[in-house]
C-alpha cells in the first residue's frame, strides 16, 4: 500500500501495475478482463508451484503470481483431466493477475478462467528471475509511502536539499543559482516523497514538471537544455530541510551552529535548518554552505562541537590559572 498527499492509505492495483511496468517489465496483456481493479495487496511475487500442485496451504494468494518455466512445463506434463481443475482451483482462489515469463504461450484454461474469475493474464519476455527482481523493485515503489510537499529539491554535492517557504520567498531563483554553479535539479515547486526499502526518504519531481522550473518574470525553462543533462537527477535522497522564513521571526532563533531542528517526513526525521531571508543577502552561498556542512556531519565532522568543546577546554585553564 501507499499513501497520497495527505498521508491516506491507498491500494495498487493490476492496472497501476501494469502501466508502471509496460516498459520497464515488457509486460503485455494476454486476455482482457475487468480485473485490472483488482488490488495487489504485498509486494512480493509468488511462484505457485505448490498451489498447481492442489496444495493451497499458506498459499500467498494477496501476490502477483508467475508461471515461469518450470510452473509451465509441470502444467504441460498434466494430463487433458487434471490441469484444467489445478488451474480452476488456482484462479478461483482470489489472486490478483498471474504473469507468464519467457514469452510462455498461455494454455487454453488459463485464458478461459481469467475471463471467468476476472484475473488478469499478463506476458513478459523476461527471464523469470529477472523479472521478478525487476517487478519487486517496482511493487515496493509503487507500495512504498508517498506524500508531496510544497518545496523545490536540489542536490548538492552528493546531498539532497529540500528548499522550502512561502511563496515570493525566493525557492526557485536560489536552485536557479545553484544550478549555474555546477548542482542538479531534482524538483521544482512541488517534490513527491517517498520512502525506500531502507527507511531512507527520496525526493522526486512529478513526470508533468519533470525537468522544468518556473522562474518569476521568466516564466517556464526546460533546465537540461540551458544546462546540459548533467544539471538533473531522476530522484534523490532527501538528506536536509532549508526552510526560508522572515526575519525576526521565531525560526530565525535556531542559528547556535547546531542542527536541532527536524522535519518528520513520512515517519522519518530530516535535519532542518532556518535561512532568514533579507534584501541583497546571498542565499545560494549560504544554502549551498549549510548541504556542505551536512555533508560534513554525516562524516561524523561537527564543526559546532568542536568548537565548544575548545572553548570549554580554554575556559577550564583559565579557571586552574594555566595559560
Amino acid at each position: 500500500m501507499n499513501t497520497d498527499k495527505d498521508g491516506k492509505v491507498t491500494k495498487v492495483t493490476v492496472g497501476t501495475f501494469l502501466e508502471s511496468g509496460r516498459t520497464p517489465l515488457m509486460i503485455e496483456m494476454v486476455s482482457a478482463t475487468r480485473g485490472l481493479e483488482n488490488h495487489i495487496i504485498e509486494a512480493t511475487l509468488n511462484r505457485p508451484g505448490l498451489a498447481l500442485s492442489g496444495f493451497f496451504e499458506h498459499f500467498a494468494y494477496k501476490r502477483i503470481q508467475v508461471i515461469g518455466l518450470a510452473e509451465h512445463a509441470y502444467l504441460s506434463s498434466m494430463s487433458d483431466v487434471d490441469r484444467p481443475k489445478r488451474l480452476r482451483d488456482f484462479f478461483a482462489s482470489k489472486i490478483p493477475c498471474v504473469v507468464l515469463t519467457r514469452g510462455k504461450k498461455a494454455f487454453p484454461e488459463i485464458e478461459e478462467y481469467s475471463k471467468q474469475y476476472d484475473v488478469p493474464v499478463l506476458r513478459t519476455k523476461m527471464v523469470t528471475k529477472h523479472f521478478v527482481n525487476a517487478a519487486t523493485i517496482i511493487m515496493e515503489n509503487l507500495m512504498a509511502p508517498k506524500m508531496s510537499i510544497q518545496g523545490t529539491m536540489v542536490e548538492i554535492l552528493g546531498i539532497g536539499v529540500l528548499i522550502e517557504g512561502k511563496p515570493g520567498m525566493g525557492k526557485s531563483e536560489t536552485a536557479l543559482s545553484l544550478l549555474k554553479r555546477g548542482h542538479a535539479l531534482v524538483s521544482d515547486d512541488i517534490t513527491s516523497l517517498r520512502v525506500d526499502s531502507s527507511g531512507a526518504v527520496i525526493g522526486a519531481p512529478f513526470e508533468v514538471t519533470r525537468y522544468h522550473m518556473e522562474i518569476r518574470g521568466l516564466g517556464i525553462i526546460h533546465v537540461p537544455s540551458l544546462f546540459g543533462v548533467a544539471s538533473v537527477r531522476e530522484e534523490k535522497r532527501l538528506d536536509l530541510v532549508v526552510t526560508l522564513c522572515q526575519p525576526g521571526t521565531k525560526d530565525e532563533e535556531n542559528r547556535g551552529g547546531e542542527i536541532k531542528a527536524t522535519r518528520t517526513l513520512l515517519g522519518v526525521s530530516i535535519p532542518q535548518i532556518f535561512i532568514p531571508v533579507a534584501p541583497g543577502r546571498d542565499l545560494t552561498n549560504v544554502v549551498e554552505t549549510a548541504a556542505l556542512d551536512q555533508r560534513l556531519r554525516k562524516l561524523g565532522h561537527d564543526a559546532a562541537k568542536e568548537l565548544d568543546q575548545k572553548l570549554m577546554t580554554l575556559m577550564n585553564k583559565g579557571l586552574d590559572g594555566s595559560e
